[in-house]
């Protein structure tokens, strides 16, 4: 059940993202905004959604999203814009859906945590208890949900991001919060260490 991953959580659950065969419908919500429902109870079954960057991410489409950064003067120039984009970690889910729901201890490929910095820190300690190697964290504070803490979890890597623009905007998680993306092969090693590994303020 994750139950020491369960509790660094203080608000709402984990959520489980799963790559899945099964139907799923067309959102108009946001990726971001889907997971934080599910934080708080809801679940969806999805093959796309209405965040372009997210489309592309998803390689739903192969509009990349660069004109749209130029547009909001979020990077000094086109080159810069364009190394951001290409810094994009990107998964298909043509054909598949994704199923997003708050996590009761179903099977999963991603766990999305909204954790405090001091809780965060214990996941980077639990990891670092099974190998006594460092978290490498890649973000560009863009595509936070999707690309840094979604995506890169697929792809078997344990992610750590401070959010983006877009979902601190739409999903109004807490300023103290941060994302973090467990892949299904480290989390049962990661909850075993939490329960192993000092406690910070003891």
């Amino acid at each position: 059940m994750l139950d020491n991953i369960m509790q660094l959580m203080e608000k709402g659950n984990p959520v489980s993202i799963l790559i899945s065969n099964e139907k799923g419908t067309q959102s108009p919500l946001l990726y971001c905004e889907l997971i934080h429902k599910a934080r708080f109870g809801e679940s969806f079954m999805i093959t796309s959604q209405g965040c372009r960057v997210c489309e592309y991410v998803f390689c739903n489409t192969e509009n990349s999203p660069q004109d749209y950064y130029n547009s909001t003067g979020r990077y000094k120039n086109h080159k810069a814009t364009s190394n951001a984009v290409s810094s994009l970690k990107r998964f298909e889910i043509k054909g598949r859906s994704i199923r997003i729901t708050p996590f009761t201890g179903e099977k999963f490929d991603v766990l999305l945590l909204y954790l405090t910095p001091i809780r965060a820190m214990r996941i980077i300690q639990a990891h670092g208890y099974l190998e006594g190697k460092p978290v490498e964290i890649k973000t560009g504070g863009i595509a936070s949900i999707c690309s840094d803490c979604s995506v890169y979890p697929l792809m078997g890597k344990l992610s750590f991001s401070l959010g983006c623009k877009g979902s601190r905007k739409h999903s109004k998680y807490g300023d103290d919060e941060v994302v973090v993306g467990i892949p299904f092969k480290w989390a049962k090693d990661i909850d075993e260490a939490l329960g192993k590994i000092p406690e910070t303020l003891s």
